[in-house]
């Protein structure tokens, strides 16, 4: 550590772009400019920039600052687990999410809303018809009048801006599974069309970004796939991308599926609470895009 390293108050009249450049030019601060360097120049050469979401991300209250970013056209592809989807809808639905988990588990109601199920399982079918699961759900929220604050709805944002979403769902993982009426294999192929619809927009990432935004396993996971998939087709590419994994601890996973494996250890991790780290991402970008 030497003397320019240090970081520099930022007046009250200071900007966005001013406040993030006086950070110390080290660890996490470099990290946070280094990614968003990378961001801003991939939207500008117009290279693909992807973002896996995991479920945390809607329970922050962050949905509105990633729905300002597909409206800009930075982020070019939305891909989420189960998870992360129902909270989505349930916010698009009713303006809430969650339940007391301690308490349904004790009398075993927790996960049996019935509308949640009713919906995502209408989505299953029509997804399975070609579409894919994110379209499906999207579509869905965007049509039925029953979602009276869809604006909130990362997929519906998605859909109504044709940027491709993708639902990637793990079976036994999500509440609605535990229905008997759930159509099981709507749900597996439609979110199989969805692995498929992933691997095709990888192949088009040599030089963009891809971003792992609170996913520990299912999306890393999913990704390497996606990847493997690619470069099988094409002969090794993509090759060169940038790789960032931001979340409120580090996890096995991401590090090496998203940021070492694919990238010869050249990836970025964060470590921060996803309600200070995405506003702070999102305020960097849009003062360099705009």
């Amino acid at each position: 550590m030497h003397r320019g390293q240090f970081g520099k108050v930022t007046g009250p009249d200071g900007t966005v772009a001013e406040f993030l450049s006086n950070l110390p030019d080290v660890l996490a601060a470099r990290a946070l400019r280094t990614l968003l360097e990378r961001i801003v120049t991939a939207h500008q050469t117009g290279r693909r920039i992807g973002l896996a979401l995991g479920a945390h991300t809607v329970k922050t209250g962050t949905t509105p600052y990633l729905i300002d970013l597909l409206e800009r056209g930075v982020i070019g592809l939305v891909a989420m687990n189960g998870a992360t989807a129902i909270h989505d809808l349930e916010m698009a639905l009713i303006g809430e999410t969650s339940e007391d988990v301690r308490a349904g588990l004790a009398d075993g109601s927790f996960g049996m809303a019935r509308e949640t199920f009713e919906f995502t399982n209408r989505a299953y079918a029509e997804g399975a018809q070609g579409g894919g699961l994110g379209r499906a759900l999207g579509r869905l929220v965007l049509e039925d009048p029953a979602f009276e604050c869809r604006e909130l709805s990362l997929l519906a944002a998605a859909t109504r801006l044709d940027v491709p979403a993708t639902v990637h769902v793990a079976i036994g993982t999500d509440i609605v599974h535990m229905h008997p009426g759930l159509n099981a294999e709507a749900l597996g192929r439609s979110s199989y069309l969805d692995l498929l619809k992933l691997a095709e927009w990888v192949r088009g990432l040599e030089g963009g970004v891809w971003i792992n935004l609170g996913s520990a396993v299912i999306l890393p996971e999913v990704f390497v796939k996606a990847l493997t998939m690619a470069r099988n087709l094409d002969g090794g590419s993509p090759r060169t991308f940038t790789a960032a994994n931001l979340d409120m601890i580090r996890h096995y996973r991401p590090r090496v599926n998203v940021l070492d494996r694919p990238t010869g250890g050249q990836g970025i991790e964060i470590v921060g609470h996803h309600e200070i780290l995405v506003p702070l991402l999102h305020a960097g970008i849009v003062a360099e895009v705009r």
